[in-house]
Formats: structure tokens, C-alpha cells, sequence
């Protein structure tokens, strides 16, 4: 499979060939969705907690006597049946994470990629090294090429300049070959592969 390439200018690039292995399969969400879904579980915290009984800041002495009350026979204030007591099997903090095969995740992310060449938001630019930090300037091409969420995936490494220019533009984000992820790639409007990055896709997802 072939697609053109693009300058950062918006001028032509010749073209680059994109494997039918990777970039030409037919998306599957059922794969997307486990794939994301160990993503995002993966990724939070997992930090809620509550007081149960025992953890409460109440004394452990018996409120009332046991007979002759006419209520109820209770003991410590701190049960959950009372207001502000213990929380009876409340969350505590544990890890959301669960395992996916190291194999699964690499289809996922194949047909993420392929997702997007389905989807007509494939695009492929030369390089995306530029000699100055400039944001200002920037945006001003971003808008040109008319990227709205755009998520720009370099090779091994990505040009120092363009990744600062790139930090205060909210819409943009910018990522190694090595952080290619399916969340962030379905999310985007736009994928911005560079050649640098389609050939180190490849390489990773051969």
C-alpha cells in the first residue's frame, strides 16, 4: 500500500509504502476495546479507601447496657449500622491492572493504525525537524494543514525543537515510535506518522 507524504510546509514529499500487514487489515473493535480497556485500567491509581470498623475514631466501649433498654442490643458506636460508623466492605487500595498477552497488544495496535487508514486520518509527513522552538510559528502550520487533534508519532527519538514548540498547543501531542500506544492513537482527529516513524513501526510490529 502506498500514501503520499507531505512537508510540514504542506508541499509534496514523494510517497512511502505502508505494510498490508499492519496498515491494511480490517478493524476489529472487539480487539480495540480489550486493548484500551487494559490501557485504562492499567492506569489508575487505584488509591480509594474508606474507614471500616475498626479503623473508625470511636471508643470500643459498649454504648448501653445490653438488657432492659427497649431497643436494639448493640456494642461498639463504630458499626457500620450508625451514622459516620465503619464502612462495611468499602473500596481499599489495590491495582486495576490485569494482564493482556504481549501478542494481543501488538494486534491491537496494528489495527489501531489500520483504524486509521480506514478512516481517511492517515497522514504521513517527511521529518519534523525544524531549526527553531517556535510555537507561534507552529500553530500557524498546524492550522494550515488543518490538524485539529492531532497525535504525531516520530522514530526512535523526536526532534528537540518541534516537541518544545509542540508543548503549548493543546491539540497536539507528540510521542516516539516506543510510545505508540492505541489509546492515544484512537483518540486523536489526525495521525501524523513520520517516515522515521512508519519505518520504526514496522520494525516493532513485524
Amino acid at each position: 500500500m502506498k500514501a503520499d507524504a507531505i512537508k510540514l510546509d504542506g508541499g509534496k514529499a514523494g510517497s512511502v509504502d505502508l505494510s498490508d500487514d499492519i496498515f491494511g487489515l480490517e478493524p476489529r473493535k472487539d480487539i480495540l476495546h480489550r486493548v484500551v480497556r487494559w490501557q485504562r485500567n492499567k492506569a489508575m491509581a487505584g488509591t480509594h479507601d474508606v474507614l471500616g470498623r475498626s479503623e473508625v475514631s470511636y471508643s470500643t466501649k459498649k454504648i448501653y447496657r445490653q438488657k432492659g433498654t427497649g431497643g436494639a442490643r448493640h456494642g461498639s458506636r463504630g458499626a457500620p449500622i450508625f451514622r459516620s460508623g465503619g464502612i462495611y466492605k468499602g473500596p481499599t487500595p489495590r491495582s486495576h491492572a490485569h494482564d493482556l498477552p504481549k501478542k494481543f497488544r501488538k494486534l491491537g495496535l496494528k489495527h489501531a493504525l489500520s483504524a486509521k487508514v480506514a478512516a481517511g486520518e492517515l497522514v504521513v509527513v517527511d521529518s519534523i525537524d525544524v531549526k527553531d522552538a517556535k510555537t507561534g510559528a507552529l500553530a500557524k502550520q498546524v492550522g494550515a494543514l488543518g490538524w485539529k487533534r492531532a497525535l504525531v508519532i516520530d522514530g526512535a527519538e523526536v526532534n528537540e525543537n518541534f516537541k518544545k514548540a509542540a508543548q503549548n498547543i493543546k491539540t497536539l501531542d507528540v510521542l516516539p515510535s516506543q510510545g505508540a500506544n492505541v489509546y492515544d492513537i484512537l483518540r486523536s482527529d489526525t495521525l501524523v506518522l513520520t517516515k522515521a516513524g512508519v519505518a520504526a513501526l514496522e520494525a516493532r510490529l513485524s
